[in-house]
């Protein structure tokens, strides 16, 4: 009999304000430690650590609670939230960063309550990674560590984003981060670099292209779900990640197959999330809608015999 495992997630917690070719949104809930939670809640346990302000909205701490996410490692500053406020043009890929307020955040320093610090799965989201490394410091024996970056920490914490990366299993970023980190434009040789400091996997993320995992010896890549209805691409990545996480967390002993399956997941819990702001999408599925839509990739890809 397979054990499940709980999921620690460290991350931001955020209210962002997002326009797109379909709409706009002001204050709506976000931060990459979010859409992690609720998308890894469908498959296990989870135990979020973050920082929010005195502002942040009743609601959202009831609709975290509603998906059984933990919170006891959510600490409220007195100041504002962090947030963010973005604009997407026809191509969806690419971001405008708008405005950045870190408030609270810049003042985030995560500190694990003691039942955390048994958990054997953690999934360090986009944060500095000298915070990833703190948090790393306080976990006993942590059995798979998860972590994701972005080009911010890249230009200008490099070195202890290395350090970070010799100190997890599993890498994600998408395929920009890749060839920044690496210097290098074939992302089959920069998957080889960053697996060299240390990571037993990298998977690079190739927004609507899907995603590719470098593993020793094996290589999968995975076509993104067609849709004709992408409404904002936030928070995608993240939720990737909690469909990948949470699924291999609800396996227990994992292997190359449990492995690509958890990119289908990752896949399929971030197609739902683009199809509405925030996580209007995900915070309502249910399971049949994912089991679902897991079939639909299968028969995606399928061929031969």
């Amino acid at each position: 009999m397979s054990m499940q495992h709980e999921v620690l997630v460290v991350g931001s917690i955020g209210l962002d304000s997002i326009k797109t070719p379909f709409g706009e949104v002001f204050d709506v809930l976000g931060g990459s430690a979010i859409y992690f939670s609720i998308a890894a809640s469908f498959f296990t346990s989870v135990k979020l650590v973050g920082v929010v302000g005195e502002d942040f909205p009743k609601q959202y701490v009831e609709l975290l609670k509603k998906h059984h996410i933990d919170l006891s490692g959510l600490q409220t500053l007195s100041g504002k939230t962090f947030r963010w406020k973005g604009n997407y043009g026809y191509d969806l890929n690419e971001a405008i960063t708008l405005d950045t307020e870190l408030n609270v955040l810049a003042n985030f320093n995560p500190q694990l309550p003691d039942v955390y610090k048994d958990i054997k799965y953690v999934f360090l989201a986009n944060i500095d990674p000298e915070l990833q490394l703190h948090v790393l410091n306080q976990i006993k024996k942590p059995e798979m560590v998860v972590c994701d970056t972005m080009n911010f920490w890249i230009h200008g914490k490099r070195d202890s984003l290395i350090k970070t990366l010799q100190r997890v299993d599993i890498a994600i970023m998408n395929d920009t981060e890749a060839r920044e980190l690496c210097q290098e434009s074939n992302l089959v040789k920069a998957g080889r670099i960053i697996r060299s400091w240390g990571p037993k996997r990298v998977i690079i993320k190739k927004g609507e292209h899907g995603a590719l995992m470098f593993a020793n010896g094996s290589f999968f890549s995975a076509p993104a779900y067609p849709l004709e209805e992408i409404f904002d691409p936030t928070g995608a990545g993240d939720t990737f990640a909690g469909g990948f996480v949470g699924y291999l967390a609800s396996c227990g002993q994992i292997n190359d197959i449990d492995m690509r399956k958890a990119i289908i997941y990752g896949a399929t819990m971030a197609s739902f999330v683009v199809e509405d702001f925030s996580v209007q999408k995900t915070s309502s599925l249910n399971q049949q809608e994912i089991k679902d839509r897991y079939q639909e990739f299968q028969n995606i890809v399928r061929f031969g015999e």
